[in-house]
């Protein structure tokens, strides 16, 4: 079962989600607040990659990563 989960900046605001239960367990979407995908991550592997395919982290599966704070 799929399973949507937001990211909050500190006023509440959300600032993208992350969506799990993909078949087979080893990725997750990353989503901005435009509802596009900015990257995914892999429990799995315990990568990070943008949406374009490119590693930003081969030892953390952190959304974190992909989402950039409003400063």
């Amino acid at each position: 079962m799929l399973k949507k989960e937001y990211v909050r900046d500190g006023r509440n605001r959300i600032v993208g989600s992350v969506t799990t239960g993909y078949s087979g367990g080893t990725s997750d979407v990353v989503r901005n607040a435009s509802n596009r995908i900015t990257g995914r991550t892999s429990d799995r592997f315990n990568t990070t990659r943008d949406r374009d395919g490119n590693l930003v982290s081969i030892n953390s599966s952190d959304p974190g990563l992909l989402i950039k704070q409003k400063q």
